[in-house]
C-alpha cells in the first residue's frame, strides 16, 4: 500500500504520522507519480505548525518532489509513463510514496539532473531564480545582503549571485557556517550573534547601504534589514523563521530613504505555465553549467520526517535535505 505522512492537527514534529493511503487513478489533466525523492523546506514547518493555514485537516505536507510518471489521465499529451519529472508547486502533498499531480505543474527533468537533485533544488533553486532575476533584477556590480546565507536557499543564492557578478554579504550563525557560505561564493560574512549586521553592512558599503536585502528570518531581522538599504533599495521579505513581523507604519519606508518592501512567494512567480517553464529552465541551465551545485547534506527516510523537521527547526542542517520514500 502507498504510505504518506499525514497531519491531523497543527503542532510539533510529533503530529506527523506515517499512514496508508490509496492513491487512485489520474483524472483528466493529471499524472500518477511514483516519487523517488521529496524536498524538505521550512515552508513545510509553517504549514505543520499552523503559521500558514493548511487547505484542511488532515493533510499531507510537502510542496516539492521528483519521480517517475506511472500513468497519465485524459488530455495529457506531453508526458508519458516512464518520464522523469520534478515539481515545486501546489497542491500540497509531497510527503508521499506516490501521488496524483496536475500535469501542468510538473516539468520534465533533463538527463543531467538526478531525481534527488531536482527534489532538493526545485523549490529553493526556483526561489533564488525569482528573487535574484525577477523580484529585483540584479546586475553585475550590485551589492546585496542575504540573511541565513548558509541555509538551503542561501547557499544557492551565494553561488548564483557570484555567477551574476553580484557582491553578496551574508549573515550566518557560526564560524563553520561562515566558511561554508564563503566556499559557495559569499563575498563577506557577518556572524549575527557576535556583531551588529547593520553596522558591519554600513562599514562594508562605506555607509551607502546595499541595493537589496533578502530576509527570510522576519521578526528578528526586519528593522535592521531596512537600515541596511541604500536610498530606494528593496527589502525582499520572503520568510519568517523567527516569527511574524510586527505591524509598522508604511511612512517609515519614506523615512528610511524611500525604500521598497515586497513579500513575494514562488507560487505567484510560477503560477502561469510559461513562467514555471522559464523559471525551472534557468535553474536547470545554471545546474548543468556547474555555476550552481546541489549540496544535499542530509538524507532521511520519508517515514522519519519528524526527525528531519526537528533538525531543520533546530538549525542543525546546512544546504539541502531530501526525504527518500
Amino acid at each position: 500500500m502507498n504510505h504518506v505522512i499525514r497531519v491531523h492537527e497543527p503542532g510539533g514534529p510529533e503530529v506527523m504520522k506515517w499512514e496508508g493511503q490509496e492513491v487512485g487513478t489520474p483524472g483528466a489533466g493529471e499524472i500518477l507519480l511514483r516519487q523517488t525523492a521529496v524536498g524538505l523546506n521550512f515552508i513545510d514547518v509553517y504549514f505543520r505548525t499552523g503559521v500558514y493555514p493548511a487547505p484542511g485537516l488532515p493533510f499531507t505536507p510537502g510542496l516539492e518532489g521528483a519521480g517517475v510518471v506511472e500513468a497519465v489521465g485524459e488530455g495529457v499529451t506531453d508526458l508519458a509513463p516512464g518520464d522523469r519529472v520534478g515539481y515545486a508547486a501546489q497542491p500540497m502533498g509531497a510527503y508521499a510514496q506516490s501521488r496524483l499531480m496536475p500535469a501542468q505543474r510538473v516539468v520534465k527533468l533533463p538527463d543531467g539532473i538526478e531525481d534527488r537533485v531536482a527534489a532538493a533544488m526545485m523549490l529553493k533553486g526556483m526561489t533564488v531564480q525569482y528573487l535574484l532575476r525577477s523580484t529585483v533584477a540584479l546586475n553585475a556590480g550590485d551589492t546585496i545582503l542575504f540573511h541565513a546565507a548558509a541555509g538551503g536557499v542561501g547557499l544557492i543564492a551565494c553561488q548564483w549571485a557570484k555567477h551574476l557578478g553580484v557582491t553578496i554579504i551574508g549573515t550566518v550563525g557560526s564560524e563553520e557556517k561562515a566558511e561554508l557560505a564563503k566556499a559557495h561564493g559569499c563575498t563577506h560574512t557577518i556572524l549575527y550573534n557576535e556583531e551588529s549586521f547593520v553596522d558591519r553592512v554600513k562599514e562594508l558599503t562605506d555607509g551607502k547601504g546595499v541595493d537589496a536585502v533578502y530576509d527570510s528570518v522576519g521578526k528578528q531581522t526586519f528593522d535592521g534589514s531596512m537600515d541596511c538599504l541604500r536610498r530606494r533599495g528593496t527589502l525582499v521579505l520572503f520568510g519568517q523563521s523567527s516569527g511574524k513581523v510586527a505591524p509598522f507604519d508604511p511612512a517609515s519606508l519614506s523615512g528610511k530613504g524611500s525604500i521598497y518592501l515586497t513579500r513575494p512567494t514562488l507560487f505567484h512567480y510560477t503560477d502561469a505555465r510559461e513562467d514555471l517553464v522559464h523559471c525551472s529552465s534557468e535553474l536547470f541551465d545554471v545546474l548543468l553549467k556547474g555555476a550552481v551545485k546541489a549540496d544535499i547534506n542530509q538524507e532521511y527516510p520519508l517515514q522519519e520526517a519528524a526527525r528531519a523537521h526537528q533538525d531543520l527547526e533546530g538549525r542543525r542542517t546546512t544546504g539541502a535535505s531530501v526525504l527518500l520514500p
